[in-house]
């Protein structure tokens, strides 16, 4: 009888080992991911670690996973589509894959310099049209008369619906002095074709002057076009040169400007302010981070900030902490409505993304995706030359130097 149970024992175990043998050598491929599956692989881990909707657009993220790792992969290419249709089938605009060349564009755009025609453009989150930010001052966009809200129907002859943000995007730079041809349409006007000249933009992002208002106020004009690398430090060196030059007030001028580095929109605020709370930041685990203000502000001078419907993203951040800190007034327009921050991650091949990882919140936690942020004064623009920019033309201007003006003769009074 104990032989009989040896002999089964044995049996047994060999069948055991067999088996295992046989499905470990089964399951051997499935572990070997090929650098291409490796890649994708490495895209899908940043998204399920870091993105800011824990739903996934409502969809079985691992099962995503696995249906791209069942895909062959002949070339590069074929990893590129399939890693872009994942990201696409969060329905995030924000959230898209980057080549290796638009990876280095991306990086080198928010250096401070790049060439092409000068239009900050995204996806609007509802329609999916390609539309115009804010174009960048003195561009060739800007020249041409462009504005914020225009569609983009057209690059060359190609629908911008057949196109990513970033292809849309790479159509538009190119050497300077080509031409780059845009169908653009307009509310209440017909499209209408514009030919742009591509040139080196010019990204310093700080226009200051010394201004008069009419009763003699010395006026310090900002005009912050966008939060790039070297911002905070520009700004500093106008505001210095402003206070020396006899400034007791300042208007910021953040029309048309689309955003940037969120350190920069974070750095420029602190310029302003002795204390108080930044911007809050939400990660999608509810959590709350916030950056703040550790003093002492450049200038306690009164100030006023000028806001249209271009207005977005580090600017809003910038206008939101201004306003619910009580340090200034904002004139002008609704501002875009872009409350959600992205990360850019670079995969090891030299390719990268842009990834949601978190929205923001206002001193006063307010969630202005979509929404925007109200002005203190709502004054409706007109269209303006750019030399007409901070003249009598510009009637946002004109409300700033007159609410400026009111606040010193009460400040005076008292």
């Amino acid at each position: 009888m104990g032989f009989m149970h040896k002999q089964v024992f044995r049996a047994g175990l060999s069948l055991m080992l067999a088996f295992l043998l046989a499905f470990c050598s089964f399951c051997q491929p499935a572990t070997a991911l090929s650098e291409e599956q490796r890649l994708v692989s490495e895209a899908w881990r940043i998204v399920n670690r870091s993105y800011l909707d824990h739903t996934f657009n409502h969809q079985n993220w691992a099962s995503v996973r696995r249906k791209a790792l069942h895909k062959s992969f002949p070339d590069r290419e074929e990893v590129y589509q399939t890693i872009g249709q994942m990201l696409a089938s969060l329905n995030d605009p924000f959230t898209r894959f980057l080549n290796p060349a638009q990876y280095r564009s991306m990086i080198y755009n928010t250096s401070g310099e790049l060439t092409g025609v000068g239009l900050q453009i995204a996806l609007h989150p509802d329609t999916g049209e390609l539309e115009v930010v804010a174009p960048i001052a003195d561009s060739p966009a800007d020249k041409a008369g462009i504005r914020s809200r225009d569609r983009i129907l057209k690059i060359e002859g190609m629908s911008t619906k057949e196109l990513t943000l970033d292809e849309a995007a790479a159509r538009m730079r190119g050497p300077i002095g080509s031409v780059v041809t845009l169908l653009v349409e307009r509310d209440g006007e017909e499209a209408q074709e514009i030919s742009l000249v591509r040139d080196r933009i010019e990204l310093n992002p700080v226009i200051a002057k010394l201004k008069s208002s009419p009763d003699g106020l010395p006026i310090g004009y900002i005009r912050l076009t966008q939060f790039n690398a070297n911002a905070s430090a520009e700004l500093a060196t106008a505001i210095s040169s402003l206070e020396n030059k006899g400034a007791n007030a300042y208007i910021l001028d953040l029309r048309n400007n689309p955003g940037g580095l969120l350190q920069a929109g974070i750095d420029v605020a602190r310029e302003w302010l002795d204390s108080g709370t930044i911007v809050y930041t939400v990660n999608r685990q509810g959590i709350l981070g916030s950056f703040d203000a550790f003093g002492p502000a450049l200038t306690d001078d009164p100030l006023v900030v000028l806001v249209n419907k271009g207005t977005a993203s580090a600017s809003e951040i910038l206008a939101g902490a201004l306003q619910d800190n009580g340090r200034a007034q904002l004139v002008g327009e609704t501002t875009f409505g872009k409350g959600l921050i992205q990360s850019l991650f670079e995969l090891s091949d030299g390719s990268g993304m842009a990834v949601t990882i978190a929205k923001y919140e206002t001193p006063n936690h307010r969630d202005i995706n979509k929404l925007g942020i109200e002005p203190d004064e709502k004054i409706e623009s007109k269209q303006i030359s750019r030399e007409q920019v901070g003249t009598p033309a510009d009637v946002q201007y004109q409300a700033a130097v007159k609410l400026l003006s009111r606040e010193l003769t009460i400040a005076g009074a008292a």
